[in-house]
């Protein structure tokens, strides 16, 4: 703890203790167990998870491959696609069906989604022209009632440890209006979520069904790709994974390059406006077929131009191994924001793996693309362009922490949104308080991140963080996704203090990367890491409908000072600092963790110890905002 500040105890008035400084643990209420829901029940009953956190000794998650191709023509819009896919039911359950994600018909003008859109985002969906299983045509069939899910019955069961091998060919026109993908200009197209996919089957949901509708975001399985995107002369494709040809696609001076920065920690032009002019950079055969590979990552996507500057270097994201991960940024050569973007990529990854959440980046590269969306896939950012170049970084530092949650931890972003956006929330936070200073970090916070909720009093707003994502929508989601559940992994920061805090988080990441960890994992992994039992703090937090309100309901003398009575009026077990002015003119600030309201979350007492006449009590809540500041306030008469 920092020595500026107090750490004060929860003292109750009545044994006449208020003001003795005592470091003594308040004593938490009874323990009660936190809410689960019946197929959380469940799975516990079946051994796939663990009360105390980890994955039950019957645990398992399906995953598949895949070997896709795509032949990408931007000027046209068009996309084709090929895939086969081997597809494992780890499960003990024998499937009879399996459910395919079509993420892109959420273009179809029928498609149901939570806006307005205009008419260029539409398109006419996804076309599956042949389907096979085990390599016998099964028919297809369009239908207008279908839309990101599709059921597919099997001609034969698949039973428990066996495989069954699909195959698609597809197409679809890109979007001219890029969000999440799409059309970025002209010439230059992002591919997200382009290939059917088998859905997640997991132990204790079964089938994931939700509907995408771009306000949630994703659930996926832990799948190896082999991908070739095939593109005219003169268009870079940039994806996730290895790409595993690049002598054959580049010339020798833009390998060269790339090759170089493999090692380097300064930029290096890989190639510039002036090389594409030239046609300096990609081989001249009229398609080129760029290979890429990845194992064990949930996604891939791809970016493709034809004028996209192309610029890359590396840092060590493990020092102990000495393993170094690259960072590259495509973009348009006026965006000025963008020429930063490798360091900036550089710094995200050096301090995200070495501070919070201090795990090693896990894969060999991360590519921040010039686009629209702010949004995250694995090894990838699509970003847009910012005069800010203080903004550009803050946002490349959130879209890069999502690297850890939801990717390398598997989370069900749909669902359970507020255990990935309210980590990278987290991270983005607490990486901004060394890049920026704490004042201009904590403003950033609360301007992006906090007001809108505290000042919003709409019922909506009070609805429990656990609430599922896939039923709300609007500011209630963002909220609770961002803001809400960000402030509640501080406050257990404070709480916990940084050391327990890292061993849980630690914990929890050791356990669940790689699988499907759901928020009662996360929970009872930090009670059980920590050896503490935080319900009290989780329930409050994460499955109440409770707000940031605290007041100062009065303050006396005692025998060493004053007893200073603090009332929890929103529910929420927020830190707070009281500020002390004294009679000759000083002035104290006194930090209290959310320790304070273990015993009782409605009422504390925090002992001041001084012999100066007290003038106010103030309460900051800093990053905590309080939505009634009125009763913030005591003077002395």
């Amino acid at each position: 703890m920092s020595p500026t500040s107090r750490m004060r105890s929860t003292l109750l008035a009545g044994l006449g203790l208020a003001g003795l400084g005592l470091a003594v643990a308040a004593a938490p209420a009874v323990a009660q167990p936190l809410y689960r829901p019946r197929a959380i029940a469940n799975a516990y009953a079946k051994h796939t998870r663990s009360p105390d956190g980890r994955p039950g000794p019957a645990y398992w998650e399906n995953h598949a491959r895949y070997v896709i191709t795509l032949d990408v023509t931007p000027a046209s819009r068009a996309v084709h696609g090929s895939e086969r896919i081997t597809y494992v039911n780890e499960s003990p359950d024998t499937l009879r069906a399996l459910n395919v994600k079509l993420f892109l018909n959420a273009h179809k003008p029928t498609a149901p989604r939570q806006g307005a859109t205009s008419t260029d985002y539409l398109t006419s969906g996804v076309h599956v022209d042949s389907f096979t299983v085990n390599g016998a045509a099964v028919r297809w069939g369009d239908d207008a009632r279908v839309f990101t899910n599709r059921a597919v019955r099997l001609p034969t069961p698949l039973l428990p440890h066996d495989s069954v091998h699909l195959s698609f060919d597809w197409h679809y026109d890109l979007s001219r209006v890029s969000g999440r993908e799409g059309m970025l200009d002209s010439t230059t197209a992002y591919l997200a979520y382009f290939y059917p996919r088998v859905a997640v089957y997991d132990d204790y949901n079964g089938w994931d069904t939700m509907t995408f509708t771009e306000s949630q975001e994703f659930y996926s399985d832990f799948n190896d790709y082999d991908v070739t995107v095939r593109a005219p002369a003169n268009y870079v494709v940039w994806g996730t994974g290895t790409l595993v040809n690049a002598q054959e696609v580049l010339q020798s001076a833009p390998l060269a390059r790339l090759q170089a920065s493999l090692a380097a920690d300064t930029t290096i032009h890989v190639a510039t406006r002036a090389d594409h002019a030239a046609h300096a950079v990609t081989a001249q055969q009229p398609t080129n077929g760029w290979h890429f590979t990845a194992r064990g990552v949930p996604d891939v996507t791809y970016a493709v131009s034809d004028h996209y500057v192309w610029d890359a270097a590396s840092v060590v994201v493990d020092s102990a191994a000495r393993r170094r991960a690259g960072v590259q940024s495509a973009y348009v050569d006026t965006a000025p924001d963008f020429r930063y973007m490798v360091q900036f990529g550089r710094h995200a990854l050096a301090w995200l793996s070495s501070n919070w959440p201090g795990v090693p980046y896990p894969y060999e590269k991360t590519t921040i693309v010039q686009g629209f969306a702010d949004m995250e896939y694995p090894m990838m950012v699509n970003d847009s362009s910012n005069p800010d170049t203080t903004f550009s970084r803050f946002v490349a530092e959130h879209e890069i922490a999502h690297t850890w949650f939801p990717f390398y931890m598997g989370i069900n972003e749909t669902r359970y949104g507020f255990m990935d956006e309210g980590w990278a929330t987290t991270f983005e936070y607490l990486i901004n308080v060394p890049d920026m200073g704490a004042a201009k970090a904590g403003d950033f916070f609360r301007r992006f991140r906090v007001q809108g909720w505290i000042r919003d009093p709409s019922p909506n707003e009070d609805l429990p963080i656990v609430t599922p994502g896939d039923a709300l929508s609007g500011a209630a989601l963002g909220n609770n996704e961002y803001g809400k559940a960000a402030l509640g992994y501080l406050a257990a920061k404070d709480l916990l203090g940084d050391a327990a805090f890292r061993t849980g988080l630690h914990a929890f990441i050791d356990r669940w990367h790689g699988r499907h960890p759901i928020p009662w994992d996360f929970f009872a992994t930090m009670n059980d890491a920590t050896g503490r039992d935080l319900n009290w703090f989780w329930r409050a937090w994460y499955f109440s409908n409770g707000y940031i309100d605290l007041a100062v309901d009065g303050v006396r003398k005692s025998s060493s000072g004053y007893a200073v009575t603090l009332r929890n009026v929103g529910g929420m077990p927020a830190p707070v600092n009281l500020v002390l002015q004294y009679a000759d003119g000083s002035t104290e600030r006194v930090h209290e963790t959310p320790a304070i309201w273990a015993s009782d979350q409605t009422r504390a007492t925090v002992g001041v110890q001084t012999r100066k006449a007290l003038r106010s009590v103030t309460l900051d809540g800093g990053i905590w905002m309080d939505a009634d500041t009125t009763n913030d306030r005591w003077t002395a008469p």
